[in-house]
């Protein structure tokens, strides 16, 4: 400890020998003491606390400020403290952290007197006791799960507060207090996904798993694998002309507008290569479908010996629509030179197109398109925008990771399943 010393010793051997003093405070932390003062007090207040950062703790200052969700206070009072170790004074860790001088020197007496931990939490806050007991919360989280009240759609916050009321004994509860319960137990009543939860029996995992193992193959150019799915768009006109664009000044248009009917969209995706095609029509019978593996074999891949095509399960997405489009002998032709790999029941996103149909959507239809004419020019032009660029999906998801993430969804082997009743 270095001391200039100005008053009565008498005061700094107060200050010095208060009980916890020195037997808290880090010994590689050493305490700056400029005592002007009056009164132990003033005199505590006038200690100036010197931080030195010991390499791991540095380490773990920058990892904090570098990345992740933290509070805004943690934040700072680790700027504070990294500057303090860099030997900034207290003037200007305040005007750069933009705090105030007090927490400053709070921040740096917690370090030096206790440890890094403590420094960067909150201490515990006085305050008003919880208005709801544990058993008034649990009652607060089963109505907060139950069905709303007849004549309403969801629960609200104040619908809440007014139940509880009923079912406890208090006179009242604020919208604040099950706001904050419902955080703690992090549920959002009014809040719905839209999820479908298919069964994962043996030939659901069979059909992944093949699918999977297709994504995952080296590229064959003569066998190549094409996924391929259909998606419905509407044709919108505008009944005003919409205003452009200026500065100061977004676009505006009109929300009356005409509708023009709807049309079709095949889209094709090659797995192993950044091709995609869009192929408009204005139905999606099985005639149309068939027209489309005849283009696709005899178009789009004439030198491949045979596609592998992945598709959903569509009544129409089968051999029997080429039969109906066409005479036998041609239908058969083509047959021969197509492989079907259909995705489970209920996991389209296990069709790589459907991703591509979702930037088609952002990227080229999110808009009002009043015409097929219009449509098929815009849509050609996207796609000739996205072949030129090489883009692909990448996909990430294989047989092993499945495996690992659904392993408790896969289906028991029936030696398993004796071998386990037998124990029992």
């Amino acid at each position: 400890m270095q001391a200039r010393v100005k008053v009565d010793k008498r005061q700094i051997l107060a200050l010095l020998g208060r009980e916890g003093f020195c037997r808290t405070t880090h010994a590689r932390h050493p305490i700056q003491l400029f005592v002007r003062a009056s009164s132990e007090e003033e005199a505590q207040m006038n200690v100036r606390y010197r931080v030195e950062l010991s390499q791991t703790e540095r380490a773990e200052l920058t990892t904090l400020l570098s990345g992740g969700k933290h509070a805004a206070r943690k934040l700072k009072r680790a700027q504070i403290l990294l500057a303090a170790d860099a030997g900034a004074s207290d003037d200007d860790i305040t005007t750069s952290v933009g705090v105030g001088g007090s927490t400053v020197y709070r921040t740096k007496q917690r370090f030096v007197l206790g440890n890094l931990k403590a420094a960067l939490s909150e201490r515990p806050r006085p305050g008003a006791s919880r208005k709801l007991t544990g058993k008034e919360e649990a009652l607060l989280v089963a109505t907060a799960c139950s069905k709303p009240p007849q004549g309403r759609a969801r629960w609200t916050l104040e619908l809440l507060a007014g139940e509880l009321v009923s079912l406890t004994e208090h006179d009242g509860i604020s919208r604040e207090t099950v706001r904050r319960r419902l955080a703690e137990n992090d549920l959002k009543p009014w809040r719905k996904d839209m999820w479908c939860i298919p069964q994962v029996e043996g030939e659901y995992v069979a059909r992944m798993e093949n699918v999977l193992d297709l994504y995952a193959e080296e590229p064959d150019p003569k066998h190549p694998v094409v996924c391929f799915d259909e998606s419905p768009t509407q044709l919108i006109g505008e009944v005003r002309q919409p205003i452009p664009a200026e500065p100061g000044r977004i676009e505006r248009y009109d929300c009356e507008y005409k509708r023009n009917g709807t049309a079709n969209l095949f889209i094709f995706l090659d797995v192993h290569r950044p091709w995609r095609k869009v192929k408009v029509t204005e139905r999606r019978a099985a005639e149309d479908y068939a027209q489309c593996m005849r283009e696709l074999v005899d178009v789009h891949y004439p030198d491949a010996e045979y596609l592998r095509v992945v598709q959903d399960n569509l009544s129409t997405h089968s051999a029997g629509a080429l039969y109906q489009a066409f005479p036998p002998a041609e239908a058969r032709r083509i047959l021969r030179r197509l492989e079907f790999h259909y995705t489970p029941k209920h996991a389209s996103w296990l069709n790589m197109v459907e991703i591509e149909i979702g930037v088609l959507r952002s990227q080229c239809l999110d808009r009002r398109i009043d015409t097929k004419e219009q449509l098929k020019s815009e849509i050609a032009a996207w796609e000739r925008q996205r072949n030129a660029s090489g883009a692909r999906i990448k996909w990430m998801f294989t047989t092993e990771k499945a495996r690992a993430k659904m392993g408790r969804a896969y289906p028991q082997p029936a030696s398993l399943r004796e071998a386990q009743t037998k124990e029992s």
